[in-house]
């Protein structure tokens, strides 16, 4: 499979967080070529603010390796990981991350900061952004534009 279609199953995961009420980001994890873990976010629902689809994804992803540690494997995520996902996708040692829409606010991955590519840090992820970036900024845009049409 290719970033492109790697990257419709994670818009595919932020369409079950959006059902849900959450902010549509989607994630999965690939290894080998074989979906490792897939997850939406979740902070609301659960009332955790660490409910990211990166950290769920990443927690699912170690449980079933067995491994802490992530290596050979790609995050795929709709929208640029923050800085406390960057930290986390640091520590699993995740090779690859490809992400969607940039995330102008608090975006860790080369728009805001860089965290993922600082090679001040123990770890360096490769970093792949803009895949789908249109569709997964209009889903993410859309969710948001509704949110505030209820509120007004």
């Amino acid at each position: 499979m290719y970033d492109q279609d790697w990257m419709q199953k994670a818009i595919a995961q932020a369409r079950e967080a959006e059902a849900a009420g959450e902010v549509p980001v989607g994630a999965v994890i690939v290894r080998d070529g074989e979906l490792v873990a897939q997850a939406w976010n979740r902070p609301i629902g659960s009332h955790d603010p660490t409910g990211h689809a990166e950290i769920i994804a990443l927690r699912a992803a170690a449980a079933r390796l067995a491994n802490y540690r992530l290596p050979g494997c790609t995050l795929y995520v709709t929208l640029e990981p923050c800085t406390m996902c960057a930290g986390a996708i640091i520590h699993a040692r995740v090779d690859r991350v490809v992400y969607g829409a940039t995330d102008p606010k608090t975006g860790a991955a080369g728009s805001v900061f860089d965290i993922l590519g600082t090679r001040k840090l123990n770890h360096c992820v490769d970093v792949t952004g803009g895949v789908l970036a249109e569709e997964c900024g209009r889903q993410l845009s859309a969710f948001f534009q509704k949110r505030r049409s209820v509120v007004s």
